[in-house]
């Protein structure tokens, strides 16, 4: 089972047992306006460009608001299955989701107090290390300071090029947790080296992708 699977069957057990009305790291959504996102998002195609797309967010927003309408359990077995037969993104679920449910997961179990992280494998550290490769650009295009991704183990990707002679900041953390820090989340355990103002920034900056 890949590591997208394993997360949206841990996403939904999770959900489960949080609740509906149960907060997550995503602004003001509860669980159940998470879960009809991952609806809309692998289900209505006519609604899914809004997501990335202005002019098409206001459809959008009226679509998954019908759709959190719908009962709680239906909601999160259509989360469960994932996308339908003929859904162009259900060849490509590796690709596509395994980010989105991982982000997604950990919104969930970080929406409340008294959260850890937890210990992936290796292996799915590496996987993640490998998006963060690919995505650590262009999720901090927007900082305004030079900036490294590291993990403990010594592996570093530069996310934003310092200008001449300036000192980057530097994360560090595990893979995982440099990834939802990319991702525009705040809820994570990493290390920070640079001067204040400058990790503040980092911080601060926009990082939607």
């Amino acid at each position: 089972m890949s590591l997208a699977q394993r997360e949206r069957r841990a996403l939904v057990d999770t959900m489960t047992a949080a609740g509906p009305e149960a907060p997550t790291l995503c602004g003001g959504w509860t669980v159940r306006d998470l879960a009809a996102h991952l609806v809309v998002r692998e289900r209505r195609l006519d609604a899914a460009p809004g997501i990335m797309l202005k002019p098409f967010a206001g459809y959008l927003d009226s679509v998954q608001a019908k759709t959190a309408k719908r009962p709680f359990p239906d909601l999160l077995e259509l989360v469960r299955t994932g996308p339908p037969w003929w859904s162009p993104m259900r060849p490509l679920d590796s690709l596509v989701n395994t980010t989105e449910m991982f982000v997604h997961h950990e919104d969930v179990r970080r929406g409340g107090s008294g959260w850890e992280p937890r210990e992936l494998s290796d292996a799915d550290e590496a996987e993640l290390w490998k998006t963060l490769q690919r995505t650590g650009r262009l999720a901090y295009r927007k900082a305004p300071v030079g900036l490294v991704l590291a993990t403990p183990d010594g592996r570093r990707v530069v996310a934003h090029k310092p200008a001449d002679g300036a000192e980057p900041v530097v994360l560090t953390g595990r893979p995982s947790e440099l990834l939802l820090h990319a991702f525009g989340r705040s809820a994570v355990r990493l290390d920070a080296d640079g001067p204040e103002a400058a990790v503040q920034a980092v911080h601060d900056c926009d990082r939607s992708i």
